[in-house]
């Protein structure tokens, strides 16, 4: 149980978060994650047997001071693969992380932005984000991978490093079907759907979280007591107050715009931190989950992003072109 009121995760990530699974619960069970399915199953390690087809592989699992960690190949062009060992951590969202190291062949490629990464126990994390020819994990191979370089000093507190490069995170690790097996030291892969689906990069600039609450009024009826089309009964607010059949007054979550990038379409169009965003393109964000608002934002390159927004009691539209950050 995460029991710091310091360190909420559900503002982030748009869904209630009560505590972490770790080390303990992987080291006792075999753990197969689905990530299509959205399931997860724990087994009895001495009554698992693994049913293994000519699509998985097994790679070993080097279990060190409670933490997984795998071997793995970056890719910076398209001669040279350097070797890196990553840290398993399926609790970020991220992909990938790298420690800058020249003399181990791990450099920032030029073309990069200065960037919000996330927050963990730790606190906020900043860093460069940027992409790589490639990275190969076991026999598969992910091309234009989506990379981040936090700033070293995020990780003064621990000691030592070892020979750790970096991380991999839950955006590569959902491409494959993966069975952890800590008590033999290895891990089952097999791509799924996800796999050859293409990294998704920031191009609006915008970061989102959840922060407080508000009421919004909706008219739900045709005026003769009769659902409108398209309404849903249930809406994401968690209070809804009724006025005559016809009005509906929810108290939803706000999301608020907590970063934006200096250069990025967003902000060049005006977007501040700390607006209240209301819609993209028509849609009302509080019908959605934060994840799904994010997708909006970063549809595809050339869409053009239409926004309401609320700035000292007053709505603003803003509107800007989504643009390919790597070309």
């Amino acid at each position: 149980m995460v029991l710091d009121k310091d360190i909420n995760f559900s503002t982030t990530f748009g869904i209630p978060i009560h505590g972490i699974i770790g080390y303990d619960l992987f080291r006792d069970f075999v753990v197969d994650i689905n990530y299509g399915k959205q399931i997860i199953k724990f087994y009895d390690p001495e009554k698992y047997v693994p049913k293994l087809s000519k699509h998985h592989q097994v790679l070993p699992l080097d279990i060190h001071k409670k933490r997984a960690y795998i071997a793995a190949h970056v890719f910076f062009n398209d001669t040279i693969q350097t070797a890196v060992r990553l840290l398993v951590d399926t609790g970020s969202s991220d992909a990938i992380w790298l420690f800058e190291d020249q003399e181990k062949g791990i450099g920032v490629p030029l073309l990069n932005y200065e960037a919000f990464l996330g927050k963990g126990l730790n606190g906020e994390i900043f860093g460069k984000r940027t992409m790589v020819e490639g990275f190969r994990l076991g026999s598969s191979e992910l091309h234009g991978a989506k990379v981040a370089f936090p700033k070293m000093e995020t990780f003064n507190s621990i000691n030592d490093l070892g020979d750790r490069n970096g991380s991999i995170g839950g955006e590569v690790l959902k491409r494959f079907n993966m069975v952890f097996n800590y008590p033999k030291g290895e891990i089952i892969l097999k791509e799924n759907s996800y796999f050859k689906k293409p990294f998704k990069y920031n191009m609006s600039g915008i970061e989102l979280i959840h922060a407080g609450m508000r009421y919004v009024a909706d008219q739900i009826t045709d005026g003769k007591g009769v659902l409108k089309s398209g309404e849903k009964e249930n809406s994401f607010g968690d209070v809804q107050i009724l006025f005559e059949g016809t009005t509906r007054l929810s108290l939803v979550p706000e999301i608020v715009v907590s970063a934006i990038r200096i250069g990025s379409p967003a902000h060049e169009a005006g977007l501040q931190e700390g607006d209240l965003l209301l819609s993209v393109n028509g849609k009302s964000v509080h019908r959605y989950k934060l994840q799904e608002v994010l997708e909006f934002l970063n549809e595809r390159e050339g869409k053009k992003i239409k926004l309401v927004i609320e700035r000292a009691n007053r709505d603003v539209q803003l509107s800007f072109v989504l643009k390919k950050l790597f070309k």
